[in-house]
Protein backbone atom coordinates (compact mmCIF):
# COMPACT_ATOMS: atom_id res chain seq x y z
CA UNK A 1 0.00 0.00 0.00
CA UNK A 2 1.61 3.30 -1.11
CA UNK A 3 1.21 6.70 0.47
CA UNK A 4 -0.68 8.12 -2.52
CA UNK A 5 -3.39 5.47 -2.20
CA UNK A 6 -3.83 6.16 1.51
CA UNK A 7 -3.81 9.89 0.86
CA UNK A 8 -6.41 9.58 -1.88
CA UNK A 9 -8.62 7.43 0.34
CA UNK A 10 -8.48 10.02 3.12
CA UNK A 11 -9.44 12.82 0.71
CA UNK A 12 -12.33 10.75 -0.68
CA UNK A 13 -13.64 10.11 2.85
CA UNK A 14 -13.61 13.82 3.67
CA UNK A 15 -15.19 14.87 0.36
CA UNK A 16 -17.88 12.19 0.60
CA UNK A 17 -18.63 13.08 4.22
CA UNK A 18 -18.03 9.65 5.66
CA UNK A 19 -16.54 6.18 5.27
CA UNK A 20 -19.71 4.53 3.93
CA UNK A 21 -20.20 7.09 1.15
CA UNK A 22 -16.51 6.90 0.21
CA UNK A 23 -16.66 3.11 0.14
CA UNK A 24 -19.62 3.19 -2.26
CA UNK A 25 -17.89 5.68 -4.52
CA UNK A 26 -14.60 3.75 -4.58
CA UNK A 27 -16.27 0.36 -4.83
CA UNK A 28 -14.51 -0.99 -1.73
CA UNK A 29 -15.62 -2.10 1.70
CA UNK A 30 -16.07 0.37 4.55
CA UNK A 31 -13.65 -1.70 6.66
CA UNK A 32 -10.94 -1.43 4.01
CA UNK A 33 -11.43 2.32 3.63
CA UNK A 34 -11.16 2.75 7.42
CA UNK A 35 -8.02 0.61 7.42
CA UNK A 36 -6.34 2.81 4.79
CA UNK A 37 -7.07 5.98 6.76
CA UNK A 38 -5.78 4.39 9.98
CA UNK A 39 -2.57 3.34 8.19
CA UNK A 40 -2.13 6.90 6.93
CA UNK A 41 -2.48 8.28 10.45
CA UNK A 42 0.00 5.69 11.74
CA UNK A 43 2.44 6.60 8.98
CA UNK A 44 2.15 10.30 9.79
CA UNK A 45 2.11 9.74 13.55
CA UNK A 46 -0.87 12.09 13.92
CA UNK A 47 -4.66 11.87 14.18
CA UNK A 48 -6.33 13.46 11.16
CA UNK A 49 -9.98 13.01 12.10
CA UNK A 50 -12.19 12.23 15.07
CA UNK A 51 -14.82 9.57 14.37
CA UNK A 52 -18.22 9.00 15.95
CA UNK A 53 -21.10 6.75 14.92
CA UNK A 54 -22.89 9.71 13.33
CA UNK A 55 -20.20 11.95 11.88
CA UNK A 56 -16.53 12.64 11.47
CA UNK A 57 -14.66 15.85 12.17
CA UNK A 58 -11.20 16.82 10.99
CA UNK A 59 -8.58 17.77 13.51
CA UNK A 60 -6.59 20.96 12.95
CA UNK A 61 -3.79 18.89 11.41
CA UNK A 62 -6.37 16.96 9.39
CA UNK A 63 -7.75 20.16 7.88
CA UNK A 64 -4.28 21.29 6.80
CA UNK A 65 -3.44 17.83 5.46
CA UNK A 66 -6.73 17.60 3.55
CA UNK A 67 -6.17 20.97 1.89
CA UNK A 68 -2.60 20.25 0.77
CA UNK A 69 -3.23 16.58 -0.08
CA UNK A 70 -6.12 17.56 -2.31
CA UNK A 71 -3.89 19.96 -4.25
CA UNK A 72 -1.16 17.34 -4.61
CA UNK A 73 -3.56 14.66 -5.82
CA UNK A 74 -5.17 17.10 -8.24
CA UNK A 75 -1.77 17.83 -9.76
CA UNK A 76 -1.08 14.12 -10.10
CA UNK A 77 -4.47 13.57 -11.76
CA UNK A 78 -3.90 16.52 -14.08
CA UNK A 79 -0.56 15.10 -15.18
CA UNK A 80 -2.03 11.65 -15.78
CA UNK A 81 -4.95 13.06 -17.78
CA UNK A 82 -2.62 15.21 -19.84
CA UNK A 83 -0.50 12.19 -20.76
CA UNK A 84 -3.54 10.03 -21.51
CA UNK A 85 -5.19 12.68 -23.64
CA UNK A 86 -2.02 13.23 -25.64
CA UNK A 87 -1.28 9.53 -25.90
CA UNK A 88 -4.68 8.29 -26.99
CA UNK A 89 -8.37 7.85 -26.38
CA UNK A 90 -10.40 8.19 -23.14
CA UNK A 91 -10.25 5.05 -21.02
CA UNK A 92 -11.74 3.53 -17.88
CA UNK A 93 -15.12 3.00 -16.24
CA UNK A 94 -17.71 5.74 -16.76
CA UNK A 95 -20.68 5.67 -14.35
CA UNK A 96 -23.67 7.60 -15.67
CA UNK A 97 -27.15 8.12 -14.19
CA UNK A 98 -30.08 9.03 -16.44
CA UNK A 99 -33.90 9.17 -16.23
CA UNK A 100 -35.42 5.79 -17.03
CA UNK A 101 -38.04 7.19 -19.38
CA UNK A 102 -35.53 9.08 -21.50
CA UNK A 103 -32.66 6.66 -21.08
CA UNK A 104 -34.74 3.96 -22.74
CA UNK A 105 -35.08 6.10 -25.86
CA UNK A 106 -33.09 9.02 -27.23
CA UNK A 107 -30.69 9.44 -24.32
CA UNK A 108 -29.96 5.76 -24.42
CA UNK A 109 -29.08 6.00 -28.11
CA UNK A 110 -26.80 9.01 -27.53
CA UNK A 111 -24.98 7.28 -24.67
CA UNK A 112 -24.54 4.03 -26.60
CA UNK A 113 -23.23 5.98 -29.59
CA UNK A 114 -20.59 7.45 -27.26
CA UNK A 115 -19.53 4.01 -26.06
CA UNK A 116 -19.37 2.73 -29.64
CA UNK A 117 -17.13 5.65 -30.57
CA UNK A 118 -14.81 5.08 -27.58
CA UNK A 119 -13.87 1.38 -27.38
CA UNK A 120 -11.58 1.90 -24.36
CA UNK A 121 -14.51 3.12 -22.23
CA UNK A 122 -16.46 0.75 -19.96
CA UNK A 123 -19.98 1.96 -19.19
CA UNK A 124 -22.10 1.55 -16.07
CA UNK A 125 -25.47 3.18 -16.95
CA UNK A 126 -28.11 3.38 -14.20
CA UNK A 127 -31.62 4.40 -15.24
CA UNK A 128 -33.71 5.90 -12.46
CA UNK A 129 -36.33 8.66 -12.51
CA UNK A 130 -35.22 9.99 -9.11
CA UNK A 131 -32.37 12.51 -8.75
CA UNK A 132 -29.30 10.55 -7.68
CA UNK A 133 -26.60 12.06 -5.46
CA UNK A 134 -23.57 11.95 -7.75
CA UNK A 135 -20.93 12.18 -5.06
CA UNK A 136 -22.58 10.02 -2.42
CA UNK A 137 -23.50 7.30 -4.92
CA UNK A 138 -20.26 7.39 -6.87
CA UNK A 139 -21.41 8.58 -10.31
CA UNK A 140 -19.17 10.46 -12.72
CA UNK A 141 -22.06 12.40 -14.22
CA UNK A 142 -25.81 12.37 -14.79
CA UNK A 143 -28.33 13.37 -17.42
CA UNK A 144 -31.20 15.46 -16.10
CA UNK A 145 -34.32 16.90 -17.68
CA UNK A 146 -35.27 19.87 -15.55
CA UNK A 147 -35.13 23.58 -14.90
CA UNK A 148 -31.90 25.29 -14.00
CA UNK A 149 -31.02 26.46 -10.48
CA UNK A 150 -27.92 26.97 -8.38
CA UNK A 151 -26.11 23.95 -7.01
CA UNK A 152 -22.73 22.49 -6.17
CA UNK A 153 -22.65 20.70 -9.53
CA UNK A 154 -21.61 21.88 -12.97
CA UNK A 155 -24.18 21.58 -15.76
CA UNK A 156 -23.95 21.76 -19.53
CA UNK A 157 -27.11 22.29 -21.49
CA UNK A 158 -27.68 19.76 -24.26
CA UNK A 159 -31.09 20.74 -25.63
CA UNK A 160 -34.40 22.38 -24.91
CA UNK A 161 -37.20 19.90 -24.30
CA UNK A 162 -40.83 20.32 -25.35
CA UNK A 163 -43.70 19.36 -23.07
CA UNK A 164 -47.40 19.29 -23.86
CA UNK A 165 -50.66 19.23 -21.96
CA UNK A 166 -52.83 16.37 -23.25
CA UNK A 167 -56.16 14.72 -22.57
CA UNK A 168 -58.29 11.95 -24.07
CA UNK A 169 -60.96 13.43 -26.38
CA UNK A 170 -63.92 11.89 -24.54
CA UNK A 171 -62.59 13.18 -21.21
CA UNK A 172 -62.36 16.66 -22.74
CA UNK A 173 -65.99 16.32 -23.85
CA UNK A 174 -67.07 15.60 -20.28
CA UNK A 175 -65.00 18.20 -18.44
CA UNK A 176 -64.57 20.80 -21.16
CA UNK A 177 -61.35 22.21 -22.56
CA UNK A 178 -59.37 24.88 -20.69
CA UNK A 179 -59.17 28.23 -22.47
CA UNK A 180 -56.30 29.44 -20.28
CA UNK A 181 -53.83 27.68 -17.96
CA UNK A 182 -55.81 28.95 -14.94
CA UNK A 183 -58.74 26.77 -16.02
CA UNK A 184 -56.70 23.68 -15.10
CA UNK A 185 -57.23 24.43 -11.41
CA UNK A 186 -60.81 23.08 -11.72
CA UNK A 187 -59.90 20.05 -13.84
CA UNK A 188 -58.57 16.61 -12.81
CA UNK A 189 -54.84 16.42 -13.50
CA UNK A 190 -52.30 13.60 -13.36
CA UNK A 191 -49.45 14.47 -10.98
CA UNK A 192 -45.86 13.41 -11.73
CA UNK A 193 -44.23 13.09 -8.30
CA UNK A 194 -40.72 13.25 -9.78
CA UNK A 195 -41.19 16.93 -10.56
CA UNK A 196 -40.00 19.25 -7.80
CA UNK A 197 -43.04 21.50 -8.30
CA UNK A 198 -45.40 18.68 -9.17
CA UNK A 199 -48.55 20.48 -7.99
CA UNK A 200 -47.65 23.66 -9.88
CA UNK A 201 -47.41 23.63 -13.68
CA UNK A 202 -45.67 26.57 -15.31
CA UNK A 203 -46.91 28.16 -18.53
CA UNK A 204 -45.68 31.06 -20.59
CA UNK A 205 -48.51 33.60 -20.56
CA UNK A 206 -47.99 36.90 -22.43
CA UNK A 207 -44.24 36.46 -22.18
CA UNK A 208 -44.26 35.78 -18.44
CA UNK A 209 -43.98 32.47 -16.61
CA UNK A 210 -47.20 31.78 -14.70
CA UNK A 211 -47.52 29.07 -12.06
CA UNK A 212 -50.83 27.21 -12.09
CA UNK A 213 -51.78 25.03 -9.09
CA UNK A 214 -53.15 21.66 -10.18
CA UNK A 215 -54.58 18.64 -8.39
CA UNK A 216 -55.99 15.20 -9.07
CA UNK A 217 -56.59 11.81 -7.54
CA UNK A 218 -53.74 10.10 -9.44
CA UNK A 219 -50.07 10.62 -8.61
CA UNK A 220 -47.34 8.62 -10.40
CA UNK A 221 -43.57 8.74 -10.60
CA UNK A 222 -42.73 8.70 -14.29
CA UNK A 223 -43.78 10.45 -17.53
CA UNK A 224 -44.65 7.05 -19.03
CA UNK A 225 -47.11 6.44 -16.22
CA UNK A 226 -48.60 9.92 -16.75
CA UNK A 227 -49.21 9.00 -20.40
CA UNK A 228 -50.88 5.72 -19.42
CA UNK A 229 -53.10 7.49 -16.89
CA UNK A 230 -54.19 10.04 -19.49
CA UNK A 231 -54.89 7.26 -22.00
CA UNK A 232 -56.98 5.57 -19.30
CA UNK A 233 -59.16 8.66 -19.12
CA UNK A 234 -58.09 9.71 -15.63
CA UNK A 235 -57.44 13.37 -16.39
CA UNK A 236 -55.19 15.93 -18.01
CA UNK A 237 -51.43 15.31 -18.09
CA UNK A 238 -48.17 17.16 -18.66
CA UNK A 239 -45.80 14.95 -20.67
CA UNK A 240 -42.87 15.22 -23.08
CA UNK A 241 -44.36 15.89 -26.52
CA UNK A 242 -42.27 13.20 -28.21
CA UNK A 243 -43.78 10.59 -25.88
CA UNK A 244 -47.36 11.30 -27.04
CA UNK A 245 -46.69 12.37 -30.61
CA UNK A 246 -48.07 9.12 -32.06
CA UNK A 247 -51.08 9.20 -29.72
CA UNK A 248 -51.96 12.70 -30.90
CA UNK A 249 -51.52 11.75 -34.57
CA UNK A 250 -53.77 8.70 -34.07
CA UNK A 251 -56.46 10.72 -32.30
CA UNK A 252 -56.11 8.86 -29.00
CA UNK A 253 -55.07 12.09 -27.28
CA UNK A 254 -55.39 15.76 -28.07
CA UNK A 255 -53.20 18.67 -27.11
CA UNK A 256 -54.83 21.37 -25.02
CA UNK A 257 -53.65 24.95 -24.47
CA UNK A 258 -51.54 24.83 -27.67
CA UNK A 259 -50.99 28.59 -27.53
CA UNK A 260 -49.33 28.41 -24.11
CA UNK A 261 -45.84 26.99 -23.83
CA UNK A 262 -45.60 24.52 -20.98
CA UNK A 263 -42.60 24.29 -18.69
CA UNK A 264 -39.06 25.52 -19.09
CA UNK A 265 -37.27 22.19 -19.03
CA UNK A 266 -34.02 21.43 -20.76
CA UNK A 267 -31.73 18.42 -20.97
CA UNK A 268 -28.43 18.77 -19.10
CA UNK A 269 -25.39 16.69 -18.35
CA UNK A 270 -24.21 17.44 -14.81
CA UNK A 271 -21.03 16.53 -12.92
CA UNK A 272 -19.18 17.56 -9.74
CA UNK A 273 -16.97 20.63 -9.57
CA UNK A 274 -13.44 19.81 -10.65
CA UNK A 275 -10.54 22.01 -11.67
CA UNK A 276 -9.61 19.53 -14.37
CA UNK A 277 -12.06 16.97 -15.72
CA UNK A 278 -10.84 13.47 -16.43
CA UNK A 279 -10.51 12.66 -20.11
CA UNK A 280 -13.46 10.24 -20.04
CA UNK A 281 -15.89 12.76 -18.50
CA UNK A 282 -14.78 15.60 -20.74
CA UNK A 283 -15.09 13.36 -23.80
CA UNK A 284 -18.57 12.27 -22.72
CA UNK A 285 -19.80 15.82 -22.08
CA UNK A 286 -18.45 17.08 -25.41
CA UNK A 287 -19.85 14.08 -27.30
CA UNK A 288 -23.33 14.50 -25.80
CA UNK A 289 -23.40 18.22 -26.63
CA UNK A 290 -22.37 17.52 -30.22
CA UNK A 291 -24.83 14.59 -30.54
CA UNK A 292 -27.82 16.67 -29.49
CA UNK A 293 -26.71 19.54 -31.68
CA UNK A 294 -26.89 17.19 -34.66
CA UNK A 295 -29.89 15.07 -33.67
CA UNK A 296 -32.14 17.42 -31.67
CA UNK A 297 -34.77 17.74 -34.38
CA UNK A 298 -35.05 13.97 -34.82
CA UNK A 299 -35.47 13.52 -31.05
CA UNK A 300 -38.18 16.13 -30.78
CA UNK A 301 -36.04 18.43 -28.65
CA UNK A 302 -34.73 20.85 -31.21
CA UNK A 303 -31.07 21.86 -31.39
CA UNK A 304 -29.70 24.25 -28.83
CA UNK A 305 -26.85 26.69 -29.22
CA UNK A 306 -23.65 25.69 -27.41
CA UNK A 307 -24.00 26.66 -23.75
CA UNK A 308 -21.41 27.44 -21.14
CA UNK A 309 -21.16 25.24 -18.10
CA UNK A 310 -23.14 26.59 -15.19
CA UNK A 311 -24.97 25.51 -12.05
CA UNK A 312 -26.85 22.25 -11.73
CA UNK A 313 -30.52 22.00 -12.71
CA UNK A 314 -33.14 20.83 -10.24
Amino acid sequence: MDTFTRMRTFVEVVEAGGFSAAARKLGRSKALISKYVKELEDELGARLMNRTTRRLALTELGQAYFRDAGEILQRVDDLQDMVRERHGEPTGLLRVAAPRTFGDSMLGKAIMDFVAANPAIRLDLRLDDRFVDLIDEGFDCAIRVSELSDSSLIARKLADYRFATVVRPDVAAVHGLPDTPDDLTRLPCIIDSNLRNRFNWRYLVNGTRQTVPVSGRVEVNSPSAVRLAVLAGLGFGSVPYKMVEDDVAAGRLRIVLPDFELGAASIYVVYPHRRHLSAKIRAFVDFMADWFQKNGDECGTGPTSPAAETAEPH
